[in-house]
């Protein structure tokens, strides 16, 4: 099955975004891909979150989320985008990821559960962490695509949940925040939770300056399948059953663990 990762840098105009989606859902089509994968908060983004980001919020089938749709269904391709999701009688926000198949329908959602409080940023000042329960997986051709968010990919247990509910793919938009040394962070954690899995990890992320780019497709080796550097951009790559079931005959760490961690 062949995916596309699209990075761009979104801004605080949901109609400029959409425009932007719209032109790389159509070129990963035609590049032949059966999904594509944008970056976290792709429906409108801002560096610093106020009443404003709050208010651009919808429903998960709100106009932005039919736009997407609509965009599925007319390039017969799967999208998976992350945005910004109301949440009633609340001045916070849901950071959501919302999967579509090709025929446009609704696959699910996953509410962001880790919240960036760290480095200096609080994320939690205006989005509402999801409630931990089943992970978002679903399917697309022969492959089980799971889906978790930029930060989560800092604790392993997450990872570990959305492979054990059968994710052969674990995708992981992202707006991986600038800085010091983050670039080394993002390409270290992202092969740790491929190698550790034997999963492919899709991960994709929002461009400079406020966010790092990079986005790659690591195999379930740790190798490198595709990759992107800064700039705003689309990279496409294969992803096979085999590859991951002959890598877990060869590194059967899943079937070698002693215990499982369990839900709190």
């Amino acid at each position: 099955m062949r995916l596309a990762l699209a990075q761009f840098s979104a801004e605080a105009d949901k109609e400029a975004n959409l425009k932007v989606i719209g032109e790389y859902v159509a070129a990963a089509a035609d590049g032949g891909a059966r999904l594509v994968i944008f970056p976290e908060v792709a429906m409108f983004f801002m560096a610093q979150p106020d009443d404003q980001f709050v208010a651009a919020a919808e429903p998960v089938d709100g106009p932005f989320a039919q736009a997407v749709a609509d965009l599925a269904r007319r390039h017969r391709i799967s999208v998976l985008y992350g945005g910004s999701e109301t949440v009633p009688g609340e001045d916070r926000v849901y950071n959501t990821l919302v999967a579509l198949g090709a025929d446009g329908s609704l696959l699910g959602t996953y509410r962001k559960l880790h919240l960036y409080d760290a480095f200096g940023y609080l994320e939690s000042e205006r989005v509402r962490p999801g409630e931990h329960g089943d992970p978002l997986t679903f399917p697309v051709d022969d492959l089980v695509v799971g889906a978790l968010t930029c930060y989560d990919v800092r604790f392993p247990e997450a990872f570990r949940q959305v492979v054990d509910a059968g994710a052969q793919v674990v995708a992981l938009p992202a707006a991986w925040a600038a800085g010091p040394r983050k670039e080394a962070h993002w390409d270290t954690l992202v092969r740790a939770r491929a190698i550790e899995n034997t999963v492919y990890v899709a991960a994709c992320g929002q461009t400079p300056p406020r966010c790092c780019g990079n986005s790659a497709l690591i195999d379930p080796m740790g190798i490198a399948v595709s990759a992107l550097g800064e700039a705003a951009g689309i990279t496409f790559g294969d992803v096979h059953v085999d590859r991951v079931e002959a890598v877990r005959a060869k590194n059967p760490s899943l079937a070698n663990r002693r215990f499982t961690v369990s839900p709190r």
